[in-house]
C-alpha cells in the first residue's frame, strides 16, 4: 500500500510516499542547479586568486546564482516532498503537513468537523466523452460547508475500500463508498 499508517498515544498518522521513479525526475534539476552553483564557485575562485576582476565578472555571478536558485529549488522540492496527515484524538485536531526538506506547511482542522470517511471516483474522458482513466479518492468528509482532505487517490478500488476501511475503524468513522453516484448539488 503506498501509504504508511501508524499508531502511537492516541495519535494516528498517515504517511504518503511518492514512488522511486517519481523522485527521478528531480534529478535534471538538481544536476542543472549544481552545473550553475558550480559555474558560480568557478568565478569566485578566479576572483579570488586574481585571474579575474570582480567588476567585470558579478554581472555572470549573479546570473549563474539565480539560475542555481530557479532551476534548483523545483528539484529540491521534488526530491524531498513528503505529505501527511496526523490525527490526534486526545486534542480532537486534524493536522495536514506538506513538507519540502526543511519546511513544512500545516494545516490544523478540528476533528469533530468531520464525520465520515468517503470513497469517490474520478474519471477522465476524452473528446469524445468515452472514459480514459479512473482514480479512486479516499476523503476524510464532513457536513455541509466543510471543505473534505483528500488522503490518496488509487488505481483499483479495492486498494481504495480497504484504506478507507482501515483509517475509518482508526477513527472510528464509517466508511462510505459513493462510487458511480452523482456529486451532491446541495453539498
Amino acid at each position: 500500500m503506498p501509504a504508511s499508517l501508524t499508531q502511537h498515544n492516541g495519535r494516528l498518522r498517515v504517511e504518503f510516499s511518492m514512488p522511486w521513479y517519481m523522485r527521478l525526475t528531480s534529478l535534471p534539476f538538481l544536476a542543472a542547479g549544481m552545473f550553475f552553483l558550480v559555474v558560480s564557485g568557478q568565478i569566485l575562485w578566479l576572483d579570488t586568486v586574481g585571474y579575474g576582476r570582480w567588476r567585470d565578472d558579478w554581472v555572470g555571478l549573479v546570473i549563474c546564482l539565480a539560475f542555481a536558485l530557479v532551476v534548483g529549488l523545483p528539484g529540491l522540492v521534488l526530491a524531498t516532498l513528503r505529505y501527511f496527515v496526523e490525527m490526534d484524538r486526545i486534542r480532537q485536531q486534524v493536522i495536514v503537513i506538506r513538507q519540502f526538506g526543511p519546511v513544512k506547511f500545516e494545516s490544523l482542522r478540528k476533528l469533530a468537523e468531520f464525520r465520515f470517511v468517503s470513497i469517490t471516483d474520478d474519471t477522465d474522458t476524452d473528446d469524445d466523452g468515452h472514459p480514459t482513466s479512473t482514480s479512486y479518492d479516499v476523503n476524510l468528509c464532513g457536513g455541509k460547508g466543510v471543505k473534505p482532505i483528500l488522503f490518496k487517490s488509487f488505481r483499483e478500488r479495492e486498494q481504495a475500500t480497504s484504506f478507507a476501511h482501515e483509517i475509518g475503524a482508526a477513527l472510528k468513522l464509517p466508511a462510505r463508498d459513493y462510487v458511480g453516484t452523482e456529486p451532491d448539488a446541495s453539498a
